[in-house]
């Protein structure tokens, strides 16, 4: 197998689109080494660079970041280790940073696949040379590009004749694995997926890369975070080339970790194309996700748009700059021929953790042609921001620096230092005539479980809404938790909509949302929205309204549909987590 030394200022060029398969953060793992006397090996696959731990001395020498063996080996040592995903190796970064007379001289590396539960032994006859042997300096990183192999997930990094490695990265492209229903909705954007970040306009603190990772990450390290802009107008991007094609459902912009230097909001756009980087002109870019407002330390979650076609890119632009943790792209393949990374025939179809769950995905509101029988609308975590263009989200915050608008949310303390107050987070209103006599109060509704289809399907059969006052919603029951996560057991449905221009519903912006007995709604005054509907069990609710209270019109309004041709629908799935 031929290969090449790439210099190190082309490593972006080379390398910058591949995936580092063996990376901890992907699950990568140190499975068997020859000796490991002085270091353990274990740091080969750590995500950040080697520090220097000169002058430091432990009970056998000098202390490294990094793998390094005993002296005076007679043939040489070796480290067996799994990859975090099966994928096609490209090259690798063989990092000897701070080894200065003690780093490994020579090295070469084999690799193979193997279904088998044990981790493959050193003599195993099935290993095959990726790398020739290959001579290394002192103090530096050593870049290798490869032919293309066909899909492995073990490899043995062997050293001539012994020494000290710091860092050993294996990039290559993710073997992706899909659903094995192709109607499933999951994450096209995941690592495991086949999802590549192509393109970031800036990643001075944090890589791009990280967006597509599994989990949410340990802090803000391990998120894309770009450098301060003093700039008026200014914005950055990053843009993911999904596993496959898709049709698109709903995004998950989380801000975890990110409570000072949040991205004041965001916008998504998608496009088709069959470059890995798009080259084409701004208007071919498909607006997905319009301009959103974002919060600090949460999993947002948001309906897309536009989404009548299926999309092998997405481009998430924040606003002027900041950092994400994680991006989220839900949707459902559009066929059985993939449009992914791996090579021809690689592909792994299998029950796996992608997100995946049973939610269709949301029919575009562009398409007129559809009857609202076939319109389904994904039920998502209710989240201040999302749910801002139609009322506020009423709920107290473990994490004072997770709170909606912190600039301006007043936050003190109460009841002798027993209490931690956020004032104000919805003001009431209302503007009904003072002949008619309004007056506020406090009601509860007993509401008891709505009952859904057995795939989580709930139709919507009437929305209402109160033109002359807002009305808010309190849980009574359930405790507080740092992000209102809805579990079953404690969660209710939010169903509302936009006015249209005749002054009805405008159903094309339907939106569904799973809250926590934790959080309360309120309503924007005029805003259309589906009566009260408990999940799992029956909840009280208090509600907080301002009303004349003898069936006036200016009280409420009922649009009841007539279902001829069905009804828009709701997916509630059997978690938000």
């Amino acid at each position: 197998m031929s290969f090449e030394r790439i210099p190190l200022e082309d490593f972006a060029a080379t390398f910058s689109t591949s995936i580092e398969l063996s990376s901890v953060a992907l699950g990568g793992q140190i499975c068997s080494v020859s000796d490991e006397f002085f270091a353990e090996a274990n740091h080969l696959l750590h995500v950040e660079p080697a520090p220097s731990l000169k002058g430091q001395f432990g009970p056998k020498g000098a202390l490294f970041s990094g793998w390094e063996t005993r002296r005076h080996n007679p043939t040489h040592d070796w480290c067996i280790m799994k990859l975090g995903s099966p994928g096609a190796i490209v090259g690798f970064d063989v990092d000897t940073a701070h080894f200065n007379g003690n780093e490994a001289p020579e090295v070469s590396v084999d690799a193979l696949y193997s279904t088998d539960f044990t981790p493959p032994t050193a003599g195993d006859s099935r290993w095959q040379q990726i790398l020739p042997v290959v001579n290394l300096g002192p103090s530096s990183r050593h870049l290798f590009k490869i032919t293309q192999t066909s899909s492995v997930n073990y490899v043995r990094l062997n050293m001539y004749p012994d020494g000290g490695i710091a860092r050993f990265r294996v990039y290559g492209l993710v073997t992706p694995v899909f659903p094995l229903e192709i109607g499933t909705v999951f994450d096209l954007a995941h690592v495991f997926s086949g999802g590549r970040v192509v393109y970031t306009s800036d990643q001075h603190f944090g890589v791009g890369s990280n967006l597509i990772l599994p989990g949410r990450g340990k802090d803000m390290g391990d998120g894309w975070e770009t450098k301060r802009s003093r700039q008026k107008g200014h914005k950055d991007w990053v843009i993911i080339k999904l596993g496959d094609a898709g049709i698109l459902s709903h995004t998950e912009i989380d801000t975890a970790h990110f409570k000072g230097n949040f991205p004041e909001s965001c916008e998504i756009h998608a496009v088709y194309s069959t470059e890995l980087i798009p080259n084409i002109t701004e208007e071919n870019w498909t607006p997905v996700l319009s301009r959103t407002k974002l919060g600090p330390h949460r999993q947002h979650q948001f309906q897309l748009e536009n989404v009548d076609a299926p999309y092998t890119h997405v481009r998430v632009t924040i606003y002027p700059d900041g950092g994400l943790k994680r991006v989220r792209v839900f949707g459902r393949r559009i066929g059985n021929t993939s449009q992914g990374s791996a090579p021809e025939g690689q592909i792994v179809t299998a029950s796996v953790d992608l997100g995946a769950s049973a939610i269709p995905p949301s029919v575009p509101s562009s398409d007129a042609t559809r009857p609202p029988g076939s319109v389904v609308v994904p039920a998502l975590r209710l989240t201040p921001e999302a749910f801002a263009p139609f009322g506020k989200v009423i709920q107290g915050y473990e994490d004072l620096n997770a709170v909606p608008s912190p600039r301006t949310t007043r936050i003190t303390g109460a009841n002798q230092g027993t209490a931690v107050k956020f004032h104000k987070l919805a003001l009431l209103e209302s503007s009904y005539p003072s002949e008619a006599q309004a007056t506020a109060g406090l009601s509860v509704y007993r509401c008891k479980p709505i009952e859904l289809a057995d795939s989580g399907l709930w139709d919507v059969k009437l929305l209402e809404r109160h033109p002359a006052t807002n009305q808010a919603f309190i849980p009574m029951g359930g405790s507080p938790v740092g992000e209102a996560i809805a579990k079953p057991g404690q969660r209710y449905l939010v169903i509302v909509a936009p006015t249209g221009t005749d002054g009805k519903p405008d159903l094309d912006g339907l939106r569904a949302f799973i809250a926590s007995a934790a959080q309360g709604v309120l309503y924007n005054t005029g805003t259309w929205h589906h009566p009260m509907a408990a999940l799992d069990r029956p909840i009280d609710f208090t509600c907080v309204e301002t009303q004349i209270g003898n069936g006036n019109s200016l009280d409420c309004e009922i649009m009841e549909f007539d279902g001829q041709e069905g009804y828009y629908k709701v997916q509630v799935s059997a978690s938000t987590e």
